[in-house]
């Protein structure tokens, strides 16, 4: 029973990945954070991958709720639900 109802919690996290070009060549990370608002509707400062890969070609972009995001969104109760872009070189 405490399983499923974990379960259920994380169940909101997420991650979405792709590779540009070849993808990662060096392991340089850059991290931003999305903000958006209103349980998503609004959206606030959001990231932009081809500018933090700064004219790399071969990138791997990955967008995620982290477990802090979700707590932020959980504690504002949807107000202000943040992701996290990283960009590796």
């Amino acid at each position: 029973m405490l399983s499923v109802a974990i379960s259920m919690l994380m169940s909101s996290c997420y991650t979405q990945k792709y590779m540009v070009g070849e993808g990662s060549q060096t392991g340089v990370e850059t991290k931003e954070k999305n903000n958006y608002f209103l349980f998503g509707l609004v959206d606030g400062k959001i990231s932009d991958p081809t500018n933090m890969a700064d004219g790399v070609e071969n990138y791997s972009v990955t967008t995620e709720m982290t477990f802090v995001d979700g707590l932020l969104s959980a504690l504002t109760w949807g107000i202000y639900s943040p992701t996290t872009t990283k960009v590796e070189k």
